[in-house]
């Protein structure tokens, strides 16, 4: 049992179930991520940990106790929302403790802990303005400091940064990671952004169509997908999904595709258990930075090929450069050091480490375990 427990929680309107039996174990001190695209029911499932929807099935627990029913103010869980909810017509000072308050703690008490909070987070000198005069940043670390005061069991976090211009959502992002490991509070944060998700979890739970697809960590997540859908939504740029037939050369199973003039290769894979798959289609998958010059290939591989191809595209990106080719009728993307010499409509010998590839079951679109 965890230190929050979502045991075979669904939840409908009417007769249309949106989340279907979630069982999700959080321990103590963890940080969790609920990613997956708009409308997968992650923010749903936030709210029914808050209490703010109702369980249509199943179980929330917190500490051992179950939550059911009880009323968000006494489930001892602090939110923090997208839109930071500050009291315009109160001062940083008084929004974090205004929830001290109600709950009526003494003053020295409320101000002890806002004295400890403010200079945590930083904000002690903007105690005495108004919401209307901070930064983005600063209202978040507000929103932040209003949960931080009450000491709650659960933070839940709702796509806390997605107002917030590009540079301020990396730096906020790098503030909460730095604040989780101090503080080691459980957190249960709600993005869309792979990257986030990627950054500041010590375990992701992948969503689609109100399904858990995959839990795991971010290694786990990143290495070995569950399925399609995982492959695909994590990681940028996206894992490439190569249409391949498996094929037995000297015992050893490859992948048989076809390079930018039709003209066939063989990609030798790491995993025996292919060996099954001979003679049938799978869908290979390769992540961009798993294909690159033969300089800038994994050293510590045992299994780097060299797979000649025409370049199609080349995008520069500061630290990276991506190269655009086409396998198997598909566009494959590279990721090669910022000064690859590459050129678009030249034979490149690009260097694929299949070491890391992994194979997808057209039919179900699960991974084919190791």
């Amino acid at each position: 049992m965890g230190f929050l427990d979502i045991s075979n929680v669904t939840k409908s309107y009417g007769a249309v179930e949106v989340l279907h039996r979630v069982d999700i174990a959080v321990d103590e001190g963890e940080f969790l991520v609920l990613v997956g695209p708009s409308g997968c029911g992650k923010s749903t499932l936030l709210n029914m940990i808050a209490g703010l929807e109702a369980i249509s099935g199943g179980d929330i627990s917190i500490k051992g106790r179950v939550v059911n029913g009880v009323h968000p103010s006494k489930r001892n869980i602090a939110m923090v929302f997208q839109s930071y909810a500050l009291y315009p017509n109160m001062t940083v000072g008084q929004n974090m403790t205004f929830g001290l308050e109600m709950h009526g703690v003494p003053k020295p008490e409320r101000e002890r802990a806002l004295a400890d909070v403010s200079k945590l987070l930083q904000i002690d000198h903007l105690l005495d303005r108004k919401p209307g005069q901070l930064s983005g940043g600063q209202r978040q670390r507000v929103a932040m400091g209003r949960a931080l005061v009450r000491k709650p069991d659960v933070f839940l976090f709702d796509e806390p940064l997605s107002n917030l211009d590009a540079k301020l959502r990396v730096d906020m992002r790098t503030e909460i990671k730095k604040l989780h490991q101090k503080l080691r509070t459980t957190i249960v944060y709600v993005t869309h952004d792979q990257i986030e998700a990627m950054t500041l979890s010590t375990r992701i739970a992948v969503m689609n169509k109100g399904h858990i697809q995959q839990l795991g960590t971010p290694k786990e997540i990143y290495d070995t997908p569950a399925n399609l859908f995982v492959a695909t939504f994590m990681g940028s740029p996206a894992m490439n999904i190569v249409p391949a037939r498996v094929v037995l050369r000297a015992g050893v199973p490859h992948a048989r595709v076809t390079d930018a003039d039709g003209a066939e290769t063989f990609l030798p894979f790491s995993q025996p258990n292919l060996t099954a798959w001979e003679g049938r289609e799978i869908l290979l998958g390769i992540r961009p930075e798993a294909i690159t010059d033969p300089e800038g290939a994994d050293r510590a591989s045992e299994n780097i090929v060299a797979l000649p191809n025409r370049v199609t595209v080349t995008e520069p990106a500061g630290s990276d450069t991506f190269v655009t080719m086409t396998l198997s009728g598909r566009d494959i993307v590279a990721r090669m050091r910022a000064d690859a010499s590459v050129a678009e409509g030249q034979v490149f010998d690009f260097a694929v480490n299949m070491e890391k590839a992994v194979a997808f079951d057209p039919a179900t679109e699960e991974r084919i375990a190791r």
